[in-house]
């Protein structure tokens, strides 16, 4: 099937502060000095970023980390996951979703987690829809 969309991973921090808007979406809180001051802290740790662009305009992104842990083994985890309101239904996120799975199977990875806001309803179903479970409960304390 010939999509007019490109999924590509963006690799300049420069291209990644164009993103904020979509950030803005899962995050509507954080401003761009949080957005820029974060991401200069999670480059150095391997943090990596995909988007799906409709010629030079980014409608889908996710942020990814690969790692390990004991109960699953090498995983990629998918980070800030999100669709351009204007763009979903149009297979935006399962094309993002194909990127990460393909990238997680080169880097033989065992498994794929995530985190979902409790109240995103519409994401649990495509996450469920896409193989994912509900393996537990993330906690979360906030410090300051």
């Amino acid at each position: 099937m010939s999509t007019p969309f490109q999924v590509r991973e963006i690799t300049a921090l420069p291209e990644m502060l164009q993103q904020f808007p979509l950030i803005q979406v899962l995050n509507p809180n954080m401003d761009l000095a949080r957005y820029e001051l974060l991401l200069h802290q999670m480059l150095p740790l391997r943090y990596r970023m995909v988007g799906v662009f409709d010629k030079s305009i980014c409608v889908g992104l996710s942020g990814f980390w690969l790692g390990t842990k004991l109960y699953s083994g090498k995983y990629l985890e998918v980070d800030n996951f999100v669709v351009d309101e204007r763009y979903r239904s149009k297979g935006i996120g399962k094309l993002l979703l194909d990127w990460l799975t393909q990238e997680a199977s080169q880097n033989h990875c065992e498994t794929m987690m995530l985190d979902a806001y409790v109240g995103n309803n519409a994401a649990h179903k495509f996450y469920f829809r896409e193989g994912f479970v509900i393996k537990g409960f993330h906690f979360l304390k906030r410090l300051k």
